[in-house]
C-alpha cells in the first residue's frame, strides 16, 4: 500500500496526472453537483500550473500542484495529531514553497507532504511518525481501475447503475479514451445534464466526443 512510510509504488508524476483526470472524470459522471465530489481536477490552475484536490466532506483534503516540472502533495488528515510542517517539509524544492506555505494549502493545514522532480524520484522530509492516514488517501493511486469502482460503489451508492459500475468503462477512462455517451450511460440511468458535464471535462482537460 502507498503511504509515506513506503512510496515506492507512488507512480511518476505523468501517470499520476492521469490517474488524477481519470477519477475526476468518473465522480464528474456519478455527481454532477460538484460539492457531493470525492474528487476535481482543474487543468488551468494558473497560466503554467493544475491542481487535483480530494475532499471527503469531514475535513480531510488532498492537493496536488503538478506545474510544469515536477508535482508536490499535500495531504490533511484532520483526526491526526499535526507533525512540525518545517520538518515535513525539509529539503522542499523552492518551486513549491508558494504553494505549500501559501493559500489555501496553509489554511487547510498539512499532515504528509510528497514531491518529485523527476519522473519517479518521490520525496518526504522527516517523519516524527507515520501515523498520518497517507495510506488510506494515497491508495487510489495504484492505477487499478478496480481500486476506484470498489471505493464508488459504495460512496455513490444511489448514483450508480443498479448493476455497478463497469470495469471496460473505467478501464478505458484510466487508458485516457475519448469519453462518449455511451460510455457515460453505462455508468448511470441517465444524466441531467449534458452541458455541464462538457464544462467538467473542459475544466478537467479530458478528451470527449458527444456527437
Amino acid at each position: 500500500m502507498i503511504s509515506t512510510k513506503d512510496y515506492s509504488l507512488l507512480p511518476g508524476t505523468g501517470s499520476l496526472q492521469n490517474i488524477c483526470k481519470a477519477i475526476s472524470v468518473l465522480d464528474a459522471i456519478l455527481s454532477q453537483e460538484w460539492e457531493f465530489r470525492y474528487y476535481s481536477y482543474n487543468n488551468k490552475w494558473s497560466d503554467q500550473e493544475e491542481f487535483f484536490e480530494m475532499r471527503n466532506g469531514s475535513g480531510d483534503q488532498m492537493l496536488i500542484l503538478f506545474p510544469p516540472n515536477g508535482c508536490v502533495i499535500n495531504g490533511f488528515a484532520h483526526e491526526y495529531k499535526q507533525q512540525d510542517k518545517q520538518k515535513l517539509t525539509v529539503n522542499l524544492p523552492s518551486q513549491f514553497d508558494s504553494f505549500i506555505f501559501g493559500e489555501p494549502v496553509n489554511s487547510i493545514g498539512t499532515t504528509f507532504c510528497l514531491w518529485t522532480t523527476e519522473e519517479k524520484n518521490w520525496e518526504t522530509g522527516q517523519l516524527d511518525n507515520d501515523e498520518d492516514n497517507s495510506e488510506e488517501m494515497l491508495n487510489i493511486f495504484d492505477g487499478n481501475p478496480k481500486t476506484y469502482i470498489n471505493w464508488a460503489e459504495e460512496y455513490f451508492e444511489d448514483c450508480h447503475k443498479e448493476s455497478g459500475i463497469p470495469l471496460e468503462t473505467v478501464t478505458k477512462i484510466y487508458d485516457g479514451q475519448d469519453l462518449t455517451k455511451e460510455m457515460v450511460l453505462t455508468m448511470v440511468e441517465e444524466l441531467e445534464d449534458w452541458e455541464q458535464l462538457k464544462t467538467d471535462l473542459d475544466e478537467i482537460g479530458y478528451p470527449y466526443n458527444f456527437e
